[in-house]
C-alpha cells in the first residue's frame, strides 16, 4: 500500500472517529437540558477522538519513513559477501545505489552479477515486509486511538481544553519552523561567508574597486586576477534601484491618491484589477520587454541627443524595474490612505479645505508611516531583482554612476557564481555567500529603518 493511500485511509478513520465521538457526547449527556450538562460543545468531543485516531498514526508514518531506508540498507550491507564488507565507503555507497536501482527497476550502471541480483531481491522482500508492518501498525494504532478517545468521553471531560492545547501546540510548531528556517538560512550563509573571508580580507571585499572573481587553478594561468572588490556591485545595485524608485514612487503614490480620492467606483473597479495583473507578470517577461523594447528605445533616444548609450544600460533596466514595482507602491499606499479615519477627511472638508488641500495637508501626513513602509518594501524588492538586470543591464561589473552604461548587481553576480557544477572550496564560489550576507544586511537595515520611521511618525486617532 502506498503512503498516500494509507494517509487517506487514516483521514477517513479520523472522520469516522469524529462522528462517533460527537454522537457519544450526545448519548452520555443527561438531565433535562442535555447539552448544558456537557463541559464542551459536542464538536470538541469529536475533534478529541479524531486527534487520537490521527496524530499517533501520522507520527508513526513519519518516523517509519525516516528510519526505514537506513534500516533496510544496513540489513542489505550486513548480508553482502565478505569482499563487499572491505569496500571503501564510496564504493559501498555505489554498490547499494545499484542494488536499489535494480530493485526499483531503474537503469544500473554496472554489470548485474549474482550478488547484486540476490541483494536486490532481498531489498524488495524487506521493503514489502516493512510496508506491510507499517500498514498493520498504523491502522492498529489509529483504531486503538479511536477507541481510547471514544471511551474517555464523559459529561465532565474537558474536551475543549485538550483540543485547544493541541491546536496551540501546532501553532507554536508552525511558528518555530518559520523562525528556525530563518535562523538556518542566516547561519548557513554566515558560515560560508566566514570561509570566504578567511581567504579574502574583509577590507578588500568591502572597499575594493575591481570585481573579477576568477581564481587561478595553476600558477602559470593567465586571466585569473581574483579581484573581489564589491564596490562596483553595490554601486550598480544602488544605481538601478534609484532609477526604479524615481519611476515607481511618484507614479505609485499618485496612482494611489487618484484611486482613493478622485476616481469613481467604476474607474476604480477597472484600474485596481489592471494593476494587480501588472503585478502578476513574471519578471522574466519584464526582462524580455526591457531587452527587446525599452533598451533599443533608450539607445536610439540617447544617440539622437548625442550621448553614447550601451546596448545594455542601467537606465533601461531601472525604467522597467520601476514599472514592475508601481503596483506594489500603489497598493500599499492605497491601503494606507484608506486606513485614515474618515472623520479627518470630513472634518477638513467641513472647514473649507479643497480636496487637494485635504490630501496634501491631512491624508498624506496621516498615512505617511504606511507609505514609507511600502516604499522601503519596494526598495528591498528592487534590490533583490535579478532577471531584469541580467537581460537588460548585462554582467559587466563597471564602477560608474552613468545610467547609460552597462552595470551589474549583487543578485546577478550571485546567480553567475553559482551556475553550473561548482565546488564549494574556492573563493570564487564562496564569494556568492559573502554577497548574499551583504545583501541580507542591506535589506535588514532597510527594514529597521522602516520600523523606526513608522514608529516616529505614527499617530493614534480615536
Amino acid at each position: 500500500m502506498q503512503i498516500t493511500t494509507l494517509t487517506l485511509i487514516l483521514f477517513a478513520i479520523a472522520a469516522s472517529a469524529f462522528y462517533f465521538g460527537r454522537e457519544r457526547s450526545l448519548a452520555v449527556a443527561t438531565g433535562p437540558k442535555k447539552l448544558l450538562s456537557l463541559h464542551s460543545l459536542p464538536g470538541y468531543y469529536g475533534y478529541y477522538t479524531a486527534i487520537w485516531a490521527l496524530l499517533p498514526a501520522l507520527a508513526i508514518i513519519l518516523t517509519w519513513i525516516l528510519l526505514e531506508p537506513k534500516v533496510i540498507v544496513a540489513l542489505i550491507v550486513k548480508g553482502l559477501p565478505g569482499a563487499a564488507q572491505s569496500m571503501s565507503p564510496g564504493e559501498l555507497n555505489l554498490l547499494v545505489n545499484n542494488i536499489q536501482n535494480l530493485a526499483s527497476g531503474d537503469v544500473v550502471a554496472v554489470e548485474i552479477d549474482a550478488v547484486i541480483r540476490e541483494a536486490s531481491l532481498r531489498y524488495q522482500d524487506l521493503s514489502s515486509v516493512s510496508r506491510q508492518m507499517l500498514v498493520t501498525l498504523t491502522l492498529g494504532v489509529a483504531a486503538f486511538g479511536s477507541v481510547f478517545g471514544w471511551r474517555r468521553i464523559t459529561p465532565d471531560f474537558r474536551a475543549r481544553n485538550r483540543v485547544e492545547s493541541v491546536v496551540s501546540a501546532f501553532l507554536i510548531a508552525a511558528s518555530s519552523i518559520a523562525i528556525l528556517t530563518t535562523i538556518g538560512i542566516v547561519m548557513s550563509v554566515l558560515f560560508e561567508a566566514i570561509r570566504f573571508f578567511r581567504e579574502v580580507p574583509v577590507t578588500e571585499f568591502l572597499f575594493g574597486l575591481n570585481w573579477s572573481p576568477q581564481t587561478a587553478i595553476r600558477a602559470d594561468q593567465v586571466g585569473s586576477s581574483g579581484s573581489f572588490g564589491a564596490v562596483p556591485l553595490i554601486t550598480g545595485t544602488l544605481l538601478i534601484t534609484s532609477i526604479a524608485m524615481v519611476v515607481a514612487v511618484p507614479v505609485g503614490i499618485m496612482t494611489a491618491i487618484f484611486l482613493a480620492e478622485y476616481s469613481s467606483s467604476r474607474i476604480r473597479s477597472i484600474t485596481k484589477p489592471a494593476l494587480e495583473i501588472l503585478a502578476g507578470i513574471p519578471t522574466v517577461v519584464y526582462g524580455f520587454f526591457a531587452a527587446l523594447t525599452v533598451a533599443p528605445i533608450v539607445r536610439t533616444a540617447g544617440e539622437s541627443m548625442g550621448f553614447e548609450v550601451a546596448s545594455e544600460s542601467a537606465l533601461a533596466a531601472g525604467l522597467v524595474m520601476g514599472i514592475m514595482i508601481i503596483p506594489l507602491v500603489s497598493s500599499l499606499s492605497d491601503d494606507a490612505i484608506n486606513a485614515v479615519p474618515s472623520a479627518m477627511r470630513d472634518g477638513a472638508l467641513a472647514l473649507g479645505s479643497t480636496r487637494s488641500e485635504t490630501v496634501i495637508k491631512v491624508l498624506l501626513p496621516a498615512a505617511l508611516p504606511g507609505i514609507v513602509g511600502g516604499v522601503l518594501l519596494a526598495i528591498s524588492r528592487a534590490i533583490g531583482e535579478t532577471m531584469i538586470v541580467v537581460m537588460a543591464a548585462g554582467l559587466a561589473a563597471n564602477l560608474t554612476a552613468n545610467p547609460l552604461e552597462a552595470v551589474t548587481t549583487v543578485t546577478v553576480q550571485i546567480v553567475t557564481l553559482l551556475v553550473g557544477d561548482q565546488e564549494f572550496d574556492s573563493a570564487k564560489t564562496l564569494a556568492a555567500f559573502a554577497l548574499g550576507l551583504m545583501l541580507f544586511l542591506i535589506t535588514l537595515g532597510l527594514n529597521v529603518l522602516g520600523l523606526k520611521v513608522v514608529r516616529k511618525y505614527r499617530e493614534q486617532y480615536d
